[in-house]
């Protein structure tokens, strides 16, 4: 029997389920972060004593940077998934981008945007 070179057009639209629930929740995630770096969830007094203020502003500031790296991880995470629908648009998804050979279906459904299997990466970063 041949290899499969790749998945059935049934498998494609459980990776494309799988896919836009978790665009979904990253989506929902991105926002979040957004609006607590605009301060739209905020129950901030800005009448506290300038003591306290001047306290907070390095936290702030440290906080304010760790979401803005996460919100950039989350952009790129996000930017992966709409990838990947794109490939599945195109009935390349699930295709290791080295071997050529299909990245096996537990890998794809625990990081959907993958576009390399488990060999091929460990291999690349030798």
């Amino acid at each position: 029997m041949a290899e499969k070179t790749r998945y059935t057009d049934e498998e494609l639209e459980e990776f494309r389920q799988i896919i836009n629930e978790k665009l979904a929740l990253a989506k929902r995630d991105y926002d979040q972060m957004m609006r607590a770096l605009m301060n739209q969830d905020s129950n901030d007094v800005d009448d506290t004593s300038p003591t306290y203020k001047a306290l907070e502003e390095g936290s702030v500031t440290q906080s304010k940077e760790e979401i803005i790296s996460l919100a950039a991880r989350q952009q790129k995470f996000i930017s992966g998934l709409k990838a990947a629908l794109t490939r599945i648009e195109n009935k390349t998804y699930g295709i290791d981008r080295i071997t050529g050979k299909l990245i096996p279906k537990e890998r794809l459904r625990a990081v959907p945007h993958a576009t390399l299997s488990v060999e091929s990466k460990m291999a690349s970063k030798k």
